[in-house]
């Protein structure tokens, strides 16, 4: 199954790439063009965690692993984006127990969980393909 590795890879080119180079060519403007990325980086996440979660059930009912890290991918998602997005625009204009500074890191954290959390489901997609098949003897 391709979609973990192309879920990896997204991850991978929004932390390595789109950001940095966000704040490389339009500091003034860099918070609204990456909220935006991570806006339209949710509703893929959102969108893959399901159909992989899915497609995990149909192909190893007997062997879970897959559902759950799918799964936690998915509440990094919800977490990460849909609740600790409104407390950082409250936190912005001076409301709330958190600071931005900390809901930042909750935030960068729980990116880099998914990361992890998707990385695994890649790898593991990836090793029947790599040749790993049982011996014929």
């Amino acid at each position: 199954m391709l979609l973990p590795a192309l879920w990896a890879g997204l991850l991978i080119c929004i932390a390595t790439i789109a950001t940095p180079a966000a704040f490389a060519m339009a500091p003034g403007e860099a918070g609204r063009i990456v909220g935006r990325i991570f806006a339209q980086e949710a509703v893929v996440s959102m969108a893959l965690a399901l159909v992989v979660t899915a497609i995990e059930r149909k192909l190893a009912p007997d062997r879970q692993v897959g559902v759950w890290l799918a799964l936690g991918a998915l509440f990094c998602t919800v977490a990460g984006y849909y609740a600790l997005q409104p407390l950082m625009v409250a936190a912005r204009a001076g409301q709330g127990t958190l600071s931005f500074g900390q809901l930042h890191a909750i935030s960068l954290g729980l990116f880099a969980l998914k990361g992890v959390l998707v990385g695994a489901l890649a790898w593991r997609a990836a090793a029947p393909a790599a040749g790993i098949r049982p011996s014929s003897s």
